[in-house]
């Protein structure tokens, strides 16, 4: 059952043409100096298969594509993937055993279809599974198993081989790098992993009721009520506050209404009445003030004409008794020439002008008479006005007594009345509002209740799911135990095999699953001669010869280790041990697993029955693009050399 993984082929597109590599063999060794290109092919190898990897100069610069040919379980696939930062997040699929051009995929994980989903399906894994912390108090779901995640178990990068496993020092990886150890010796499977992301979601769920009920409780505490018995008293005692009230209101209200009696209502409509008159003799007042303004300028502009007649006689007057000594048009002398009685001096015309004018003329006459209308109207007005206001005043007079009357006569019976029913009308706004209020804190009572209720059922499928997890963890012990010790056993024998100095005790750690040497994690052993390079050989060469032995994982067969003889220095023993175990796995189970080791040179007791590929300056992995030279090549990373 283990999974077939092989890369048969990768191809780069440069400007120059095609490079293209094979891998054939079980084993294979990329073998040259510092900056040849060795971790430059491995890294475009990553980022092939989707991920981030650390591009070389000369790939951004020189390589429009990365294409790799790869054999997953029952398929196999031609994956191609563009070095343009537009287009790398597409990567063109083909199913070479179909030969059908599939959808492109994307490189992110939320887009549909993504690579990492179908790099997880070829390998017999969901797409949607994730990896929960295995803490009591985690309350998160865990983040996303994805290819990568798998590809950290293949691929030994150069800038780990001394230093870590899997990306160990990560701690924010950890719950990702357990689930996929288990999930490729089969010590897991996609419906426990579910189980144990619900289990940490209801962990998350239990809290936050938890904390709901505590912040209505402590509202809770501000209104007088410690618990829902308490409210449901306060709210009856609240209604029986509103029923009593109503009746007294309607009691007030029955010995209102005969306190109003028969004077009294004579009275009222008296006041009626006399607020009516008021009202009428105040309109009258203002329709008369308003004429008599009118009447006023009317008297006004009839002066006016009077005046402008008077004026025109004067002038006409004065004009008439002068003598035109020359023509006032062509200015000709009018005192020679013979004027006949009667005559006009200029146009010797009768002349109308007598001696004395009639000065009682019409027109002056029939504006004397309507200034004298006017004047008696005005005179009228004023006549209706005073005697208007004297009306005015006296309805005003009797409206005040009327009402002063008519408040006598209820204050004694009718105002405590009022009084009380005013009273008694606040009580009952009273006790409708803590009737409110009481029903809003009765509905936070019964949200805590559903909340408790909430908080129950959640914490009972959250411990049911803990026991089912549980039931199926113990259910895989017996097979975790025998994975376990086939681990150790082999995991010991390789070191042995390598010869690392100073390892006494050696073993893989129960449930992180990572190496203790001497007692302690691999990490605390010594950096110097190489420790944890050779550490690393032994602990990947360990999974593959258990996986393909048992064969009955889910484990790749598969493995891509970079340059373990840069930490290693001078210690040959130790680099010709790594290699004869590397040559050794391969040949005990042949077809079975594919190992490509990248590295500077291969010791000379080495026997060489497997595939290697040398590379130099002149002749680069990337053989299209003339190599700049061993000073002039920027590394891929601080610890890595291209």
């Amino acid at each position: 059952m283990t999974t077939t993984f092989r890369l048969n082929t990768v191809t780069l597109d440069t400007v120059e043409g095609q490079v293209e590599y094979s891998f054939a063999a079980d084993l294979t060794i990329l073998a040259g100096p510092t900056a040849v290109g060795k971790t430059t092919l491995l890294e475009a190898i990553k980022y092939g298969f989707g991920g981030d990897g650390m591009l070389a100069p000369v790939v951004v610069s020189s390589v429009t594509a990365v294409s790799i040919d790869v054999t997953l379980g029952q398929g196999r696939y031609l994956l191609t993937r563009s070095v343009d930062p537009g287009k790398r997040r597409t990567v063109r699929v083909t199913d070479l055993k179909s030969g059908e051009r599939l959808p492109d995929h994307s490189t992110e994980l939320n887009d549909t279809p993504s690579l990492s989903g179908l790099l997880m399906g070829a390998l017999g894994f969901a797409d949607d599974m994730r990896a929960a912390a295995r803490a009591s108090g985690s309350t998160r779901a865990g983040a996303r198993i994805t290819f990568s995640d798998i590809y950290s178990y293949l691929y030994v990068p150069q800038a780990d081989i001394n230093r870590d496993i899997a990306r160990s020092h990560d701690q924010y990886l950890a719950p990702k790098r357990k689930a996929v150890f288990e999930l490729l010796f089969g010590l897991t499977d996609q419906s426990l992993l579910a189980l144990r992301s619900r289990a940490t979601q209801l962990n998350g769920e239990v809290d936050e009721a938890k904390k709901e009920t505590t912040t209505i409780r402590n509202f809770l505490a501000t209104t007088r009520t410690t618990s829902k018995e308490e409210a449901l008293n306060a709210h009856g005692d609240a209604r029986n506050d509103q029923i009593a009230t109503e009746a007294a209101l309607r009691v007030l209200r029955e010995e209102i209404t005969p306190a109003v009696d028969h004077e009294t209502q004579v009275l009222r409509d008296l006041l009626t009445d006399g607020e009516r008159r008021l009202a009428e003799a105040r309109s009258a007042t203002t329709a008369l003030i308003r004429q008599s303004t009118e009447l006023t300028a009317e008297k006004r502009r009839v002066e006016g004409d009077i005046a402008r007649l008077r004026r025109m006689r004067d002038a006409g007057a004065r004009i008439a008794n002068i003598e035109f000594v020359a023509c006032p048009r062509c200015m000709q002398s009018l005192t020679n020439r013979p004027v006949a009685d009667g005559t006009c001096r200029v146009c010797l015309q009768p002349d109308p002008v007598a001696g004395h004018t009639d000065t009682d003329q019409y027109e002056e006459r029939q504006l004397a008479s309507q200034l004298r209308e006017m004047d008696d109207q005005l005179a009228a007005i004023a006549g209706q006005l005073h005697v208007t206001n004297d009306a005015v005043t006296d309805r005003e007079k009797l409206v005040r007594e009327l009402t002063i009357d008519i408040e006598h006569r209820t204050a004694a019976r009718v105002t405590p009345r009022l009084q009380a029913f005013a009273d008694a009308s606040g009580r009952l706004a009273t006790a409708l509002a803590r009737q409110r209020e009481l029903d809003g804190v009765l509905r936070q009572w019964d949200r805590v209740d559903d909340l408790i209720a909430a908080e129950e059922r959640l914490a009972a499928d959250r411990d049911a799911i803990r026991s089912e997890i549980a039931r199926r963890e113990e259910a895989i012990d017996e097979r975790r135990g025998e994975i376990l010790t086939e681990l150790n056993a082999e995991f010991n024998r390789a070191l042995r095999s390598i010869g690392v100095p100073g390892i006494k005790t050696a073993h893989i750690h129960p449930t992180n699953y990572l190496p203790i040497l001497n007692g302690e994690p691999f990490f605390k052993m010594s950096r110097g001669g190489g420790i944890i390079t050779a550490t690393q050989i032994a602990y990947w060469t360990t999974m593959l010869y258990v996986v393909v032995s048992r064969g009955d994982t889910y484990y790749p067969s598969f493995l891509l280790i970079d340059s373990p003889r840069m930490a290693l220095n001078s210690a040959t023993d130790i680099s010709t041990a790594l290699y004869r175990r590397l040559r050794a796995l391969s040949g005990a189970l042949p077809g079975k697993l594919q190992m490509i080791v990248a590295d500077n040179e291969l010791p000379d007791a080495v026997q060489r029955d497997f595939a290697e590929l040398d590379f130099d300056y002149e002749h680069p992995t990337v053989g299209t693009i003339a190599h700049p030279g061993p000073n002039a090549v920027q590394p891929v990373s601080q610890d890595d050399a291209q």
